[in-house]
């Protein structure tokens, strides 16, 4: 098999490709219900479909990874570290508070693939807020996810968006 013959490192940027290809088809899709009935139908079926694949993502890392169930803030920044959205996105950033773990995406692929083929903006919150919480939930069931910044409700101008992870109880 081909896989066999690559370096690692061109094993990683293979992984890197297929995260950028991910974000491609899904705003393949996504552009096609647009265009034909509209944002808001779009929402809706963007909505049911990440809530759908962020738990099959998140189910499928934490097993590669060896996750237990209660894996805390560390365990959800591995995890994330390894979606498919943090290796297509250049820039992304994990700060570490308290009881909390901010994830920052710095420039996002959607907005600026959107941005320079001059269309608005993904209202991409409540979309993100199902993403993002539906995999913290599946990494460790006492992780909550809040937005922090993310557009329409942009806070942070110095990133495409923000999400604030906090362990509720231990």
């Amino acid at each position: 098999m081909i896989l066999d013959d690559l370096s690692k490192d061109q094993l990683k940027e293979l992984v890197k490709i297929y995260a950028r290809n991910i974000y491609a088809l899904d705003g393949v899709w996504f552009q096609s219900i647009e265009q034909m009935n509209g944002m808001d139908e779009a929402m809706v079926h963007d909505r049911n479909a990440w809530r759908r694949f962020t738990e099959t993502e998140a189910r499928r890392i934490k097993k590669f990874l060896g996750l237990p169930d209660q894996s805390g803030l560390d365990g959800l920044a591995k995890a994330l570290s390894c979606r498919f959205s943090a290796l297509a996105n250049t820039e992304v950033e994990f700060i570490r508070e308290d009881n909390s773990l901010v994830y920052r995406v710095i420039n996002c692929r959607v907005q600026t693939a959107r941005k320079n083929k001059g269309m608005p903006y993904h209202p991409c919150k409540s979309v993100g807020i199902i993403e993002h919480a539906y995999f913290a939930l599946i990494i460790d069931d006492r992780i909550e996810c809040e937005p922090v910044s993310c557009f329409p409700d942009v806070a942070d101008e110095s990133c495409a968006c923000s999400w604030r992870f906090t362990l509720s109880r231990e």
